[in-house]
């Protein structure tokens, strides 16, 4: 009798850390979308700013599926709402144009403080990473600096950000590789069309003949996650500047960032 005693209680005493545990999980997804999260936008991200009312109201449904399906987790930093809001907007950019379109290949953003290197450390020395896409042992996670993610969004006048590049990373991933060649987004009459035109740029890059960052000129990747800053960050200076890869680009993410930048030019 004893022992069946002390086996209900064991038996209780699961059910009720399990009821627990549910409880948890259930307020952490809670928690996980700022309860001001729309605000964060319309004053951080200007890629939100530039869209419809209807877009945004699109924007903030597919930025809120995002995080409560992905975890953001600190180490060595603490991760504040601005900061999830700004990992899911980065996210969200380059997916815009693709109905339903999930990260299937991520599971996990972790954010360290500033650079890393290669062993994933955040301090000492060789720290010149500023974000990772994992593979291996880390498939499904990024790692992201996270004064690398503010810079991103903070400076609107430049070319880049850290976060839009590893996100197209994981798109360009999704067929298994990361090569420049995303055979999931480009239509069949646009691969050739893309990679020729990806390697007289690479060859334009090298010889100093463009204002692309020349760390798209260390592979056909990089040079995809590079070219794709500049298209969502600055997409009416590569629109004048370099228009072929700008139209190509439009048809890969269904979508023309220059038009909604020119057309809030015209309504201001």
């Amino acid at each position: 009798m004893i022992m069946v005693g002390f086996g209900l209680i064991l038996i209780g005493l699961i059910l009720v850390l399990y009821v627990i545990n549910i409880f948890s999980r259930i307020k952490k997804k809670k928690l996980a979308v700022p309860a001001d999260f729309q605000s964060l936008l319309e004053e951080n991200v200007r890629y939100y700013q530039l869209l419809s009312p209807s877009d945004k109201s699109r924007f903030e449904t597919m930025v809120q599926r995002f995080l409560k399906r992905t975890s953001i987790e600190g180490v060595g930093t603490t991760v504040e709402p601005l900061d999830r809001v700004l990992v899911a907007a980065s996210a969200i950019i380059p997916i815009f144009g693709f109905k339903d379109w999930e990260y299937f290949n991520l599971t996990n953003v972790i954010l360290y403080p500033d650079t890393f290197n290669e062993n994933y450390q955040y301090e000492g020395n060789k720290r010149q990473i500023l974000g990772m896409v994992g593979s291996g042992p880390l498939n499904g996670q990024m790692i992201l600096s996270r004064s690398a993610l503010r810079e991103g969004f903070s400076n609107k006048t430049d070319k880049s950000n850290t976060a839009i590049h590893e996100f197209v990373h994981l798109l360009d991933k999704t067929d298994g590789v990361i090569d420049g060649f995303p055979s999931k987004l480009i239509e069949h009459s646009y691969s050739i069309p893309w990679m020729k035109l990806v390697h007289k740029t690479i060859q334009q890059i090298t010889d100093g003949h463009t204002d692309i960052n020349p760390y798209g000129a260390l592979n056909e990747g990089e040079f995809f996650a590079v070219i794709s800053e500049y298209f969502f960050e600055r997409p009416d200076l590569l629109a004048e500047k370099h228009p072929e890869l700008y139209q190509m680009l439009t048809k890969i993410f269904r979508q023309d960032p220059s038009r909604e930048y020119f057309s809030q030019r015209h309504r201001d």
